[in-house]
């Protein structure tokens, strides 16, 4: 007797069924969201075509805020990878005790994922005006941070805040690309002579180098998208593009829905420009590292 064959729901495989909740939470709060902010953009309140929306955003303010966010992006971003990358290669490449590496990643993990009001709220209470270590510099050792020019609840405080993740999150991107540097490549650049900074220059840095700039490109768009942190820190008081599409979600300084959906395409397609960068670049360094 021929075996019977399978049915429609036997073949199916059941281990798809896992990734609904994903796939369901994606489409509501990702792809429907991301739509609806793409067409309202071109559209006017009527619903017809317009790019009145997007030729508004050549203003001064927006301009300003645009830049101000990208300045904010870069420096964060270069800085994060600079301090991040130094920390993970001590960890990693100088043969630190496991236990430092296993408590830097664990670190790194929490801190990573760590902002908001509460990373607002804990820089206030340790380095804002009347912050515990603030006052404590100030009558233990006469150091004034306020007459010395640093201020929390400025850009460059901005800065200092958002390094408190963007660092750990370096230290998770880069430390699979510096465990897939081989052992051997050293050793073969030892035996024709090179020195560290020759290996470095000549081998290591070209290899990492897709790595780096791909986790500068995520940690960009990482700072760029931020807003909670910003708004709980410094209030409206900074111009940068999250904080003002969040006051015209409110409805409190452009009146003009369209006008804040065409400041949210622009954001959609910055942070899709450095993501898209981001895997472009780790698809072409895994090559090497695999």
């Amino acid at each position: 007797m021929p075996e019977p064959r399978p049915g429609p729901l036997s073949r199916l495989n059941l281990n798809w069924l896992g990734l609904l909740p994903f796939a369901l939470f994606a489409l509501l709060f990702l792809i429907l969201p991301t739509m609806k902010i793409v067409v309202g953009a071109f559209q006017t309140p009527d619903g017809s075509f317009t790019l009145d929306n997007i030729y508004g955003l050549n203003t001064e303010s927006i301009v300003s805020s645009y830049w101000v966010s990208i300045q904010l992006s870069l420096i964060t971003a270069f800085l994060g990878c600079l301090i991040g990358f130094a920390m993970a290669a001590a960890v990693i490449l100088g043969k630190l005790p496991g236990k430092v590496r296993s408590g830097l990643m664990t670190f790194s993990g929490v801190a990573s994922n760590f902002a908001g009001v509460p990373l607002a709220f804990a820089f206030l209470a340790t380095l804002g005006p009347v912050g515990l270590v603030t006052i404590w510099l100030r009558n233990e050792f006469g150091i004034n941070l306020r007459a010395m020019g640093f201020n929390l609840l400025s850009f460059w405080g901005l800065v200092v805040v958002y390094l408190f993740f963007q660092i750990p999150l370096m230290i998770l991107m880069i430390a699979p690309a510096l465990d897939g540097l081989k052992r051997e490549w050293r050793e073969a650049a030892e035996i024709l002579g090179a020195s560290a900074s020759q290996y470095w220059r000549m081998v290591a840095l070209p290899i990492l180098f897709p790595a780096l700039l791909g986790t500068f490109a995520l940690l960009f768009a990482n700072s760029f998208g931020a807003i909670a942190t910003a708004f709980a820190l410094t209030g409206p008081q900074l111009n940068i593009v999250p904080i003002k599409l969040y006051a015209q979600i409110r409805g409190d300084v452009l009146g003009n829905p369209h006008l804040g959906y065409a400041l949210a395409f622009g954001m959609i397609v910055i942070t899709a420009l450095a993501n898209g960068l981001y895997i472009w670049l780790r698809v072409r360094s895994e090559r090497w590292l695999k």
